[in-house]
């Protein structure tokens, strides 16, 4: 089970964190990665993390201001988001697969139930 949370409001420039918390089972072999939806679009890949390593990938629109990282003690992914920009808006969710650098949601076997971030203008 994935519980994705820290959505919220923000002013354009801010910053948000969100966390995945992972349950029932042991992740620690796993990638886990955060998708995003805005309304009216598909669900676009953001970023993904090899838990065993911390390796990263990030989506062009993203790189070099979001930041997915691990803590394997709390069993939880964590997704850093500065210079938010209105374009960031739409819900978030945490996925887990086993394939890294996967963009692709049908890669991925667990999902969490999302968090939404709204970035005023």
């Amino acid at each position: 089970q994935l519980q994705a949370s820290g959505g919220g409001l923000v002013q354009a420039g801010g910053s948000l964190r969100l966390s995945c918390a992972a349950s029932g089972r042991t992740f620690s072999s796993y990638v886990m990665a955060w998708f995003r939806q805005a309304p009216g679009k598909e669900r676009e890949f953001v970023a993904t993390v090899r838990l065993s390593s911390g390796s990263a990938y990030y989506a062009d629109s993203v790189k070099g201001r979001f930041t997915i990282f691990r803590d394997n003690a709390k069993n939880t992914v964590y997704l850093q988001m500065n210079s938010l920009k209105p374009e960031d808006t739409a819900v978030y969710y945490c996925a887990a697969g086993v394939q890294f650098i996967a963009t692709m949601g049908s890669q991925y076997v667990y999902w969490g139930q999302g968090t939404e971030v709204t970035v005023s203008s």
